[in-house]
């Protein structure tokens, strides 16, 4: 069966006529069909269904002087006006305006200029969107995240204070048991409990939404660290240095614990003597979503292959446990001169490898 083109099925000019306002009629959004005189051609049925007009109160008349002059709005006049007839085209321009039997309501206007070859004049398609309940809802939506961000918020305030307070009575506790293996594990018990508050107050400081910038969430908390574990009263700096990365807050949060429990260790163990002048290095590098973090520290240094041993202490297997969440690997280089425990991630570990 032989094809037939547009121009040649629709040589009547009633037939075309016909097909264009059908076209017309089918699409869903109001559309409206103005001379450049800005006077009514044609509009969809959708058009009529919305505003409640009817094709004789529409048609031949100008467009501002619809429904009452519900289309009498000064920046529609602008962009008819001025803007079509200089740059032919006009895209999801949003229009707010008070209307007849609608009440309040938004716009959403695309238009453009049409020429025609056989010489008629040119007109302007201007199609009509209500986005009013879109926009309703996207506000809403806004305002319910504004308002998890505010509730989770406050949670994470009072989970760090609640872990303070339960610190404080285990420190308390610690302090009235007779048993030095009692108040030992006590002890221990309550810089564990505080350095998850430290954590997540860190955490806090640094947003609970998105990725989280890595470097400056382990600056804050090694100072909060500094501030809670050495103090003024002992001779140890203590150093946060990296490269520019991010992680997911839950990754992040078992980064920050691991770092906490590897600065206690190395306090506890690198720099036994309280009065020893010492320094704690803290180092994060990053290659996209690889990372390495690494504690060094001066101190007296501890046996290779302290991480590897079945039986350690509680910090160690905290943090051979959060490593191991984290798909990382933990490795201890101890001399003379300190000890360098590293955890770093595995696709970390392979580019490296890669690169050498």
């Amino acid at each position: 069966m032989q094809k037939t083109n547009f121009r040649e099925q629709f040589t009547n000019v009633a037939d075309a006529c016909a097909l264009a306002q059908s076209i017309v009629d089918t699409v869903r959004e109001p559309v409206v069909v103005l001379d450049m005189g800005l006077r009514v051609i044609a509009a969809s049925r959708s058009f009529y269904l919305a505003f409640k007009v009817s094709p004789e109160e529409t048609q031949g008349r100008l467009f501002y002087a619809l429904g009452d002059g519900q289309w009498d709005i000064p920046k529609l006049r602008v962009l008819l006006d001025k803007i079509i007839p200089e740059h032919g085209v006009m895209e999801d321009y949003e229009v707010e305006h008070e209307f007849p039997n609608l009440g309040h309501r938004i716009m959403r206007l695309n238009a453009r200029q049409t020429f025609y070859e056989g010489g008629a004049d040119a007109t302007i398609l201007l199609g009509i969107e209500d986005v009013t309940e879109r926009r309703m809802l996207e506000v809403q939506k806004d305002e319910l995240l504004k308002q998890k961000d505010i509730l989770l918020d406050e949670i994470r305030h009072r989970i760090a204070n609640s872990l303070q307070i339960i610190a404080g009575i285990i420190l308390m506790k610690a302090n009235t048991v007779s048993s030095e293996e009692s108040r030992l594990l006590l002890q221990d018990t309550h810089d564990r409990v505080i350095s998850i508050a430290t954590v997540q107050q860190q955490l806090n400081a640094s947003g609970i939404i998105g990725p989280i910038e890595m470097v400056p969430y382990l600056e804050r908390l090694g100072v909060a660290l500094a501030a809670s574990m050495i103090g003024d009263a002992r001779p140890i700096t203590l150093n946060v240095v990296g490269t520019a990365g991010s992680l997911n807050s839950r990754q992040a949060e078992s980064v920050g614990l691991i770092t906490t429990e590897l600065v206690m260790n190395a306090l506890k163990h690198a720099f036994p003597d309280q009065n020893m002048k010492g320094r704690i290095n803290v180092a994060y590098d990053a290659d996209g979503t690889n990372w390495k973090l690494s504690v060094a520290d001066n101190g007296i240094g501890k046996p290779d292959g302290v991480f590897a041993q079945p039986k350690t202490g509680l910090g160690t297997g905290i943090i051979k446990a959060l490593a191991q969440e984290l798909n990382a690997k933990v490795e201890t280089l101890a001399g003379p001169n300190g000890t360098i425990v590293s955890i770093t991630h595995a696709t970390f570990a392979a580019a490296v490898t890669r690169a050498a």
